[in-house]
């Protein structure tokens, strides 16, 4: 008996995350997300991933140093950036770039040992963030800022996209955002991760294949939508029409409902919370006004509540963060949870081998000589 897209089918074991759809639950490495969120750091999340508990100061420090350091992109791959196309794909560019670490790694030729594949996690994870913020700047024809090592991770990337130390307040924000997208079980991205790797392929490959499987809308591209949503309605007054309309049409409403919850996203309140705020602070609160009456509506007339996807998407537009680096945003914050699904996979590894049913005509058909096929 087959599954369509493996849907109840457990493909691994694993200790970083878990999903309970039904009862709306986040857990990474056995803290409920709720309890995480706001009282953590990124960093604090990328070493629970990564060491199976939360860091002591002295970690924490160590960690967060360690990342800073490794910021540094080869001067080959700042080329690269500079001289792609201006209208290429963010996405494009960060799986390009990614892969194009891979060659200028001094370890490449190496076996992989456990320590190896550690330091190359770090650099992956240390500079995804520059690969993204620096195109956007290249294809504005703007200067890229110089690397720092007195920001964190959320406040770096803000830096180097604006050119400018973003507010306390912003940086708090994307970091929140940060913490709530490192890791989400075994999501499709996750999983080609996981299969990658399997193959005991180098890391670059596994995180590039992992970029090219979030690049697709069904998995990455919902906050882009919600956003395009939110502009082509425009006002509150058009909300509900606009809903009766899509509705009528049997079309997907963005950022509301989900693959595996069954009921509220545990990550969205949070990132609602933060778009309330934003938009309070930025003194333009008609999208979390629109947003809140389409959610209300979704409930009320489907049964279904907004996802992630749906309230992050105004906490970037709120940021200043273009609508094209949202999907490439995720991804910043994605890549720890990529890079420890990697290593656990290589602690016991087994190449991903799953059996297919065929459907295709009974064998026995005999060879046509060319010339008397019709």
């Amino acid at each position: 008996m087959t599954s369509r897209g493996l849907e109840g089918v457990v493909a691994n074991t694993t200790r970083l995350s878990d999903v309970i759809g039904d009862k709306g639950q986040l857990i990474y490495a056995g803290y409920d997300i709720n309890e995480l969120a706001g009282k953590v750091s990124y960093e604090e999340v990328v070493f629970l991933l990564w060491n199976n508990r939360l860091p002591n100061r002295d970690e924490l420090n160590q960690c967060a140093n360690t990342l800073r350091s490794l910021r540094r992109l080869p001067d080959a791959v700042v080329d690269l950036i500079k001289n792609a196309p201006k209208n290429a794909l963010p996405m494009d560019v960060m799986r390009t770039a990614v892969s194009m670490l891979g060659l200028y790694d001094p370890d490449i030729h190496r076996e992989a040992t456990p320590e190896i594949n550690r330091q190359r996690a770090r650099s992956i994870t240390a500079k995804i963030g520059v690969i993204a913020a620096y195109f956007h700047r290249a294809r504005k024809g703007l200067p890229l800022p110089p690397i720092r090592e007195d920001l964190g991770e959320a406040a770096h990337f803000l830096y180097l996209m604006c050119g400018e130390e973003p507010t306390k307040e912003a940086a708090d924000t994307l970091d929140l955002a940060f913490v709530l997208h490192a890791d989400h079980g075994t999501n499709a991205s996750t999983f080609s991760a996981r299969v990658t790797i399997s193959t005991l392929t180098d890391i670059y490959s596994a995180i590039t294949a992992a970029i090219g499987t979030l690049k697709g809308p069904l998995h990455g591209g919902a906050n882009e939508g919600v956003i395009h949503m939110l502009q082509k309605i425009d006002k509150l007054e058009n909300v509900e029409a606009y809903i009766d309309e899509q509705l009528s049409q049997k079309k997907k409403i963005m950022g509301i409902g989900h693959r595996v919850y069954k009921t509220l996203d545990p990550r969205a309140p949070h990132l609602r919370n933060m778009a309330i705020k934003l938009s309070e602070k930025l003194g333009d609160p008609k999208w979390i006004k629109m947003s809140e009456r389409i959610a209300e509506l979704m409930k009320e007339k489907k049964n279904l509540n907004a996802n992630v996807d749906f309230y992050s998407a105004t906490v970037y537009y709120s940021l200043g963060i273009p609508t094209d680096l949202f999907t490439p945003v995720f991804a910043v914050a994605r890549t720890s949870g990529w890079c420890a699904h990697v290593l656990e996979q290589l602690e016991d590894n087994r190449l991903f081998r799953p059996l297919s049913e065929y459907i295709g005509e009974p064998v026995g058909k005999k060879v046509i000589p060319i010339d008397q096929r019709p």
